[in-house]
This record gives C-alpha cells, structure tokens and sequence, in this order.
C-alpha cells in the first residue's frame, strides 16, 4: 500500500487517543499507518509537539526520509528552545549522512537540555560516523547500555578499534575536506603556503630527465580540488584523480584538468585495467600510517619503470607516528623499507617542507620510488 493511499484510509478506533495507537503502530512495524494518522491532525492544528515529534519518527520508519526531514526542521523551527525538538531534526540529519549539521543539532539539544541521554548518545554515533573516535568515547563514557541503547558497548568498541587503526579513518578525512571544500584552495595556499603539488613536480623533472609535455598517464592520488592535478597537467596524456571526499572531488572537475574523477579510498585504487607511468600523492600520505597497502596498490597499476612521487611530514624515530594535528609522520628509514618491500626501488627522498602550521615550516620530505623493468 503506497503513503497517499495509507493516508486516505487511516481510521481510528473509537475513543482511541491518536499518539498512543500511532506509538503502538510505530512499534508493531506499521509506521506508514501511523504518520497518516498524525499527518492530518498536524495540518489541522489540532496536534502538538508531541504529535510533531511522533511524526517525524513514524515518516522515517515508513521510509519518507524527506518528509521526515522536513517534518523534523519545520518542528525545531517551531520550537527552537526545546530539546526533543533539536534531537529529532538532528536524528534526521545524521540518518542522510548531513554530519556537520546533525553534530551542531545535537550538541544544540545538550545546550539545552544536558542531561538528555538520547542527544548525548546521538552525538556520539555522529562522532563516530566522522571518523572521530576520541570525540565519540567522550560522549559515549556518561552513559550506559542500560539507560540509553543495548549497542553501546558495539560503538565503544568500535571506537576503540578506529582510535588505535595505524591509518585516519576514512570517514574522518571524507568528513574533514566536505566541510573545507568551499574554500580549500584559499586556505590551504593563502594561509598555509601549500607548497607540494610545486615541490612534486620539481622531483618529476630531478628524476624523469626526459619528461615531455603531454606523454604521460598520470593518477593524482587524494586528488582534492585539483592543485596537483593542475601542476602536472601539462605533461599528461591522461590525467586520473581519486579522492574520498565528494565535495573535494566537485571541486576539482569544476578545474576541469582531469580526464577522470572518481570518489574512492586511495589504498584501494580501482583496478580497471588502466596502467600508469607516474602517480602523484601531494599531501595524502599524511592520512595513513602504515603505508604498505598504499604502495602495494599503487606499485599493482603502475607501468614498468613508472613513478611514484609523495609528500609527506617528517618523524625523528624510525617508524610512523600520528602527530598532534591528526596528521601522520613518517622517517626516512621507514619510507626506504616500506617501498621496498612493496617492490620500488629508491629513485630519491629529498627534504622539503610541503606547508606551514602556524606560521612555522612543517619539516617533510618529497619521495620519488620507481618500479622497475
């Protein structure tokens, strides 16, 4: 039975209050039967915020989630110093992903209500969808299974499991350049004198002396908004980008410098039979620790004697180390054992310093690796 005819057909039973029988609908699976209950007497007038809140709720089980949605915003519109009422737009927008806004809504309700576990809970799961487990195990910590949702311990473990991955967590960096899309370039040129996608193409000319304008299949890995891409276009044949952020990769077809664009995790690049001789990775291995899946990919889809040119920040040990910005750090040691593991040979590894933090040079290095013959 379709929403619209559900609606026309509801009928209540005599002298049955209308919130109790669409909660026992809700919960007996019949939800669409419950939001044509609630609609009509919301239209009218004749509801309150509890029927308000009820609707909202029955909308999204009944799978409306833009009716839901917009039931939701009308209702904390309506209401914009009452705490259910922020929870239940920001329950909506965490169900379509709209992470930035449903983290703002539900820290809006512990505003106004702290002691609201069902927003504390929220918040956390919307942590943790960022990719931010810290965040997510500080909300999570003031509850309990009992009180608030039998999967608690599932999400603290969860947490647990992304805070100690020897990478970012991919919805953590999707998360993070969504909401910098809009003016990526500014800041990270203007502010943060951005320096890599430069830095790299200068090691393309130190180790590929015979470099030729338009000969080259080129991947830009962590593509972003296309500076790389950009720097490089010029000696390309056919220049690929891949980056997980939706937005970043908008961005970056609006460059229009790209032959293809795909939104994808760059440890696992498509394997669609296409092979190339250099790939770019301007400020993307900053994200991953451990960088043998990201090598062992890229060294899978590059030509005989092809390159690989990275940026990333330097670590003093003799490993890897997630530093205090989210940013992982690499040595010069781990770099040469990591690639040659992965089947590279050293083609150089020079210092440089890819951007600024604060006004002050970030110490890194610019890493060329070749496959061989």
């Amino acid at each position: 039975m379709s929403y619209a005819s559900t609606m026309a057909n509801a009928r209540l039973p005599p002298d049955t209050d209308p919130l109790s029988h669409a909660q026992s609908l809700i919960e007996q699976g019949r939800a669409g039967e419950a939001a044509a209950i609630l609609t009509p007497l919301i239209e009218s007038d004749r509801a309150g915020l509890p029927a308000r809140l009820l609707q909202a709720r029955a909308l999204q089980a009944h799978g409306q989630a833009a009716l839901a949605m917009e039931s939701a915003r009308e209702t904390a519109l309506l209401h914009p110093d009452v705490a259910e009422a922020a929870l239940s737009f920001a329950e909506r927008l965490l169900s379509a992903g709209l992470l930035p806004s449903a983290i703002a809504e539900f820290q809006r309700s512990l505003r106004l209500e702290p002691d609201l576990h069902a927003a504390r809970y929220g918040l956390g799961c919307a942590w943790l969808a960022a990719g931010e487990p810290e965040k997510a195990l500080r909300e999570f910590g003031s509850l309990s299974a009992d009180n608030i949702a039998p999967d608690l311990p599932a999400r603290m473990a969860e947490a647990e499991r992304m805070r100690a991955a020897p990478r970012s967590d991919a919805r953590y960096v999707r998360h993070l350049f969504d909401q910098f899309s809009s003016d990526y370039d500014a800041r990270m040129v203007g502010e943060l004198g951005y320096a890599a996608p430069r830095i790299l193409r200068e090691l393309a000319t130190l180790v590929m002396p015979t470099l030729r304008n338009g000969t080259l299949d080129i991947l830009d890995l962590g593509c972003g908004t296309g500076l790389a891409g950009a720097a490089f276009r010029q000696v390309a044949k056919r220049l690929d980008g891949i980056d997980l952020s939706p937005s970043m990769v908008d961005r970056a077809r609006r460059r229009g410098v790209y032959d293809r664009l795909s939104v994808g995790d760059v440890e696992a690049i498509p394997n669609g039979g296409e092979r190339y001789d250099l790939i770019v990775a301007a400020d993307t291995l900053v994200y991953l620790g451990d960088l043998s899946p990201v090598f062992a990919a890229a060294h899978r889809v590059l030509k005989p004697a092809g390159f690989f040119l990275s940026t990333v920040e330097k670590d003093e040990g003799e490993g890897f180390a997630l530093g205090p910005k989210r940013r992982w750090r690499h040595s010069e040691d781990y770099l040469k054992a990591a690639a040659k593991a992965a089947g590279f040979e050293i083609a150089g590894v020079v210092a440089c310093s890819p951007r600024t933090e604060g006004s002050i040079a970030v110490d890194g290095l610019a890493v060329a690796l070749q496959k061989p013959l």
